[in-house]
């Protein structure tokens, strides 16, 4: 049974990283986004404009319980899931666990690309964004540096290295 689950700041190819390696191993993939989204029947920004950031995270939490149950998967956390409760260890429990570390300069470029709309930047200026990023990552990065395994991705800004981060993994987990 394997489970790779895969945490990281938003922006920094969680998503991407999980779909590629899907297809490289043929493990099903799970964005836990969207996960909870097909099972709350509404968006992740309905949910926090309705309920706030506190239970959205009860719900993220229950989710994640109820997803990392699954069998030789990979699944993409939120970027806030490993903060909150004891989400980290949970999953640290569960699988291999994956960071991927990225430079905050790098993370606002990304978010500035993405389509995504992401409810903790909405009504913010770039300046407010940029201070965002870094106040909240360097919060963050204490639940993140327990993953069990690290990878830099700071340069992945292209499929060619998008396949070298797929490999780096696969070459740290043995798969």
């Amino acid at each position: 049974m394997n489970r790779i689950i895969i945490v990281g700041y938003m922006g920094s190819g969680k998503t991407t990283v999980g779909h590629a390696l899907s297809k490289e191993t043929g493990m099903p993939f799970y964005d836990l986004d969207w996960y909870i989204e097909s099972r709350r029947h509404c968006t992740v920004k309905q949910i926090f404009d309705e309920k706030g950031e506190e239970g959205f995270r009860k719900i993220e939490h229950n989710m994640l319980h109820e997803v990392a149950e699954f069998e030789d998967v990979i699944i993409s956390c939120g970027g806030g899931t490993p903060c909150f409760f004891d989400n980290m260890d949970y999953i640290n429990a569960q699988g291999e666990s994956v960071y991927l570390k990225c430079t905050p300069e790098v993370l606002y470029k990304h978010l500035q690309m993405g389509k995504t709309v992401r409810p903790l930047l909405l009504n913010k200026t770039p300046d407010e964004v940029k201070a965002f990023i870094q106040e909240q990552l360097t919060e963050r990065e204490k639940f993140y540096n327990k993953a069990k395994h690290i990878i830099d991705v700071t340069l992945m800004d292209n499929r060619e290295k998008i396949k070298i981060t797929v490999d780096a993994i696969r070459n740290e987990l043995g798969i």
